[in-house]
C-alpha cells in the first residue's frame, strides 16, 4: 500500500531544503570564511606545469605537499614566499620567503627557522618527486601567522639545493619555478 503522506511530506522537506540559505564567504556583511586548503600550479621561467603544491590546514599547523612531475633528477630548494605573483623569468615578485616570526634562514641555523622554509625537494629519473611537511602555529588566512594574507603567497622551487642554514635562501640558487597559492 503506498503512503501518498510520507511521499509529500518528503518532496516537502526536500523543497524546503533548497531553500535554505547555503554557507558561503561573506562580503561586505560580516566576516570570509577562511578556506582550509589552498593550491599552487608551479610553473617554470616558460610557462610549462613542472609541480603541483597544496596547503591545508590541519589544527594548529599547515601541512604542506609539493609533487614534482616533469623536472629533472636532482635536489631542489623549495620556500613559501610572501607575495602571490610569479612574473617570469625570474619570480623575484614572489617577494621574500615567508618569516612571520622573523627568523633566519634554515632548520640547522641557530637563529632560524622562516616558517615558509621547507625541505629540499628530491626529483628521481623519471621527473617525479614529492616532499610533505608540517609547520607548526601557522594557518592559512587565520589570526595567528597566515600565510596568504592581501598580497597573497607563492610557493618557489630553486635550482639548487637548500643547505638550512645560510641567511636569507639556504644559497638554494635561482628562482626556476613558481606558483600563486589560492
Amino acid at each position: 500500500m503506498k503512503r501518498p503522506g510520507l511521499w509529500i511530506g518528503g518532496a516537502l522537506a526536500l523543497g524546503l531544503a533548497g531553500c535554505a540559505p547555503s554557507p558561503e564567504p561573506a562580503g561586505a556583511d560580516g566576516p570570509a570564511i577562511a578556506p582550509d586548503t589552498v593550491t599552487a600550479a608551479l610553473r617554470d621561467a616558460h610557462g610549462q606545469a613542472i609541480a603541483e603544491a597544496v596547503v591545508q590546514q590541519v589544527g594548529d599547523s599547515l601541512r604542506v605537499r609539493i609533487d614534482a612531475t616533469r623536472m629533472a633528477r636532482g635536489a631542489y630548494g623549495a620556500h613559501l614566499h610572501t607575495i602571490g605573483r610569479c612574473d617570469a623569468p625570474g619570480f623575484t615578485t614572489a617577494g621574500a620567503h615567508w618569516n612571520p616570526t622573523g627568523q633566519q634562514h634554515g632548520k640547522d641555523n641557530p637563529r632560524g627557522m622562516h616558517k615558509g622554509d621547507l625541505p629540499n625537494l628530491m626529483v628521481g629519473t623519471d621527473g617525479r618527486g614529492s616532499l610533505e611537511y608540517t609547520i607548526p602555529d601557522a594557518s592559512i588566512s587565520g589570526p595567528r601567522n597566515p600565510l596568504v594574507d592581501a598580497d597573497g603567497a607563492a610557493v618557489v622551487i630553486h635550482a639548487m639545493p637548500d643547505d638550512y642554514r645560510t641567511d636569507p635562501s639556504g644559497n638554494s640558487g635561482a628562482r626556476i619555478a613558481c606558483g600563486v597559492l589560492g
